[in-house]
């Protein structure tokens, strides 16, 4: 059983700044799905020069998203790896102009990939025979229970999370997501 990675609450520009790069983004998603990698093996991954990525490695790095394992390096080579967090953004009240505006260029960014997941889930479905998974649903819930639900949804991510290199045997990496929003745009009664 994995344990819960720290909650990472994402307040500091610099790591907006850091995650605000596609590239950087790509590299993330690339060691969650593959594991360490190096910026060579990254670069025949993610198409792009080594010196580049090893780059964009270092501002991943200088900002605490990932890390090198000091056993898998030599002199040449770097190894890398993504650190484990529950990353959670302030809320929007409490970012600057800047890291909001960082904010939605990432969620720009990101909403692209969601579509393509779920126009490739749904392409694809049949294919993936029992690893694929859909469940859609509607309650109602106060804010304070709607905190309790997510919280209990983290703890439930976290205890199923686990890195490639710490995965069962037959272990596959599988994209999960979950957004909740009110139904209505009407305020509560």
């Amino acid at each position: 059983m994995a344990n819960r990675p720290s909650i990472r609450q994402l307040s500091d520009p610099g790591a907006h700044k850091a995650l605000g790069h596609p590239l950087r983004q790509r590299i993330l998603r690339h060691l969650g799905i593959h594991g360490p990698a190096t910026s060579t093996t990254l670069g025949r991954a993610l198409g792009e020069n080594t010196g580049t990525l090893s780059y964009h490695l270092r501002q991943l790095e200088r900002n605490g998203f990932i890390e090198e394992i000091p056993e898998r390096s030599n002199g040449k080579e770097r190894w890398w790896r993504q650190i484990s967090a529950d990353l959670r953004w302030p809320p929007p009240g409490e970012m600057d102009e800047e890291s909001q505006q960082l904010l939605d260029e990432i969620t720009e960014f990101k909403v692209e990939q969601e579509l393509e997941l779920a126009r490739r889930f749904f392409r694809d479905h049949q294919r993936y025979g029992e690893w694929a998974r859909a469940s859609r649903g509607l309650t109602h819930l106060t804010r304070e229970e709607l905190d309790e639900f997510f919280e209990a949804y983290m703890e439930l991510l976290s205890r199923f999370g686990r890195a490639q290199e710490d995965a069962s045997p037959g272990a596959r990496p599988v994209f999960l997501r979950f957004f909740t929003m009110p139904a209505s745009e009407d305020p509560p009664s």
